[in-house]
């Protein structure tokens, strides 16, 4: 976890001035990685009282446009943010419960950002994203057990 200074200098680093709000979001997305906008917004409030739902969606943009902050947003899910940037890592994704665990590349180099033959010679890949789909130990354990409830997606819930 970074200190505030780390955080300050991370943000002039890419130019941005030094703002309450930033500072909150940043160090939000830096303890809790993969929330989502809303939890994220409860989380800065913990760190600042008066920090209003826009501002944490303008401070998410801005960080995310200047590579501070990563955005992902696997299929059926709503945005979730982190700060592990620039490394090419990936994630896992339970299909039940729906918790992010990031994972480094398979093997090797960063061997993703090389596309098959059959891509264009001169397309230049900078970043692959690759998520992985299953079900996390305590969701598999969990169903394993017979229930008498219906899972989120019997229910009618993604």
């Amino acid at each position: 976890m970074p200190d505030a200074a780390s955080l300050e200098r991370d943000l002039r680093a890419v130019g941005l001035r030094v703002t309450r709000p930033r500072l909150a979001v940043l160090d939000a997305v830096h303890a809790h990685p993969h929330l989502d906008t809303d939890a994220l917004i409860d989380a800065a409030r913990t760190r600042l009282d008066a920090v209003s739902h826009q501002a944490v969606y303008d401070v998410l943009r801005v960080l995310t446009d200047r590579g501070l902050v990563r955005r992902i947003q696997p299929q059926g899910s709503v945005a979730r943010y982190e700060a592990r940037v620039g490394d090419n890592h990936h994630h896992l994704v339970c299909r039940e419960c729906g918790v992010i665990v990031d994972v480094d590349c398979a093997t090797g180099a960063a061997p993703c950002l090389t596309p098959s033959g059959d891509a264009p010679p001169d397309f230049v890949v900078d970043e692959a994203e690759v998520i992985y789909w299953g079900r996390c130990r305590s969701c598999a354990t969990a169903s394993a057990v017979p229930s008498t409830t219906a899972r989120p997606a019997e229910r009618g819930n993604p």
